[in-house]
């Protein structure tokens, strides 16, 4: 929607071609569109990455319980440093800044591929550079969160939000694909190096936007107790605690794919090597599919309320139980894509309600808090995810994601009942924020 358009007011009825319009509005955005193409590029590299990493470490050791340890050691940081992240990403040029994290995480990925390549990879190593990524993550999410703000402004917050999480759920599709190719023609080793490679897009783009456009919010001086404060403001702000709790409890047991996908695979779907690696391609490819799609949905609506996230995270809770049930690969991979509609649905409407509403000076610290709630506790939920899937079966590991995600629906519902976090025009929503904090 251009400026000067009339906004509907909530609950008007939007035309199909309006929907459309308003689903890419943030690409108009000259320096948001840099950063669309070199995330969805290195998104790409990320995704191959990951399905190589799980399928290195069951073919080194063979244990789920292995799997999840590494895994959680890339999301320890994000757990421990996150705050600090998000004290970092108030205080520093968050270009500059992300010029420096996606060099790192590019080298790390760099390393990785040339220890497996010459076969001297050991488990070891594999435990320090997933520690040393997660590190990098810790300082690099909430800067990046954030930086979308500074590239887009308040308005089309939401819808960026948005297009990110389609970004992430696109090379969902595309990176798992490749990654099954690449190894199965080349080995595991080129899934790490074209990732390094990758980060190359990111930084071209990074280097390519226009300084003078950035929206930049005043930089937060240092003080004592900003902390404190901050998790003070995301437990005294009901709409942030409720949110974050939601998030939390998902994060923790539900969003543990990179650890259960490759233990159905491998368990419950058995198959020679060659198979299991294209299973996990499979499931995370149709993921990837049905996120789009609700990214889609999701990217051309204006408003985000409590209500909309319990029914994403009632959905995504049902999916997960159709997963586990299935008989088949097929009836998996079928599941999967709805999993992904409303595994996008629930983290895009999180990011913006907490990013919409949250005061501008206390935005970085509460973007860190989401990524220690998504991400971060995967610290603890991967090995738990690991240890079941291993030991009882990979489809109580997703039925105790599935039960976690409708728990968290019913904290939704029951916040939404009481006038908690209802967030009406985004925009208006915004608009708000700014006037009181001005």
């Amino acid at each position: 929607m251009t400026e000067g358009t009339t906004t509907p007011a909530p609950g008007a009825t939007v035309s199909l071609q309006q929907h459309a319009h308003r689903m890419f509005e943030s690409l108009k955005v000259r320096n948001y569109r840099l950063y669309f193409i070199g995330q969805t590029i290195s998104l790409c590299g990320t995704w191959m990455q990951g399905v190589a990493m799980g399928l290195l470490v069951l073919r080194m050791t063979g244990s789920g319980t292995v799997l999840g340890l590494v895994v959680a050691l890339q999301f320890a940081p994000i757990l421990l440093l996150g705050p600090y992240g998000g004290l970092l990403a108030g205080r520093v040029s968050k270009r500059k800044m992300l010029v420096w994290t996606q060099s790192a995480a590019g080298l790390l990925a760099l390393i990785l591929g040339v220890l497996v390549a010459t076969g001297m990879v050991q488990l070891w190593m594999i435990y320090v550079l997933a520690l040393g990524l997660g590190i990098v993550n810790a300082l690099d999410n909430p800067v990046r969160q954030t930086f979308v703000h500074e590239l887009v402004g308040h308005r089309l917050l939401g819808n960026a939000v948005t297009l990110n999480s389609i970004i992430v759920n696109l090379s969902r599709v595309v990176g798992p694909a490749l990654a099954g190719v690449v190894a199965a023609q080349f080995g595991l080793a080129p899934c790490f190096i074209i990732n390094g490679l990758s980060f190359g897009a990111v930084l071209a783009c990074l280097f390519m936007m226009r300084d003078a456009e950035l929206l930049k919010a005043k930089p937060v001086p240092a003080a004592k107790g900003q902390l404190r404060e901050g998790f003070a403001y995301a437990w005294k702000t009901p709409v942030v605690r409720a949110v974050l709790l939601m998030m939390a409890l998902v994060g923790t047991l539900s969003y543990e794919f990179m650890v259960s996908l490759p233990l159905l695979a491998h368990i419950t779907f058995h198959g020679s090597e060659a198979a299991v690696d294209a299973a996990v391609a499979l499931l995370m490819a149709v993921m990837g599919v049905g996120a789009v799609i609700g990214g889609l949905v999701t990217a051309g609506k204006r408003t985000a309320t409590m209500a909309a996230l319990a029914t994403g995270a009632f959905g995504f809770g049902a999916a997960m139980v159709l997963v586990a049930l299935s008989p088949t690969l097929a009836w998996a991979a079928l599941g999967m894509g709805v999993v992904g509609y409303f595994s996008v649905t629930f983290t895009a409407i999180t990011n913006t309600i907490l990013q919409t509403t949250s005061a501008p000076r206390m935005r970085g610290q509460v973007m860190a808090l989401w990524a220690m709630a998504f991400m971060g506790t995967t610290v603890i939920g991967g090995p738990i995810v690991g240890w079941i899937g291993q030991n009882v079966g990979p489809r109580w590991g997703l039925a105790l994601g599935a039960v976690a995600s409708v728990a968290a629906g019913f904290m939704g519902l029951r916040a939404a009942r009481a006038g908690v976090g209802v967030v009406a025009e985004l925009p208006a929503a915004a608009a708000r924020v700014v006037e009181e904090s001005a």
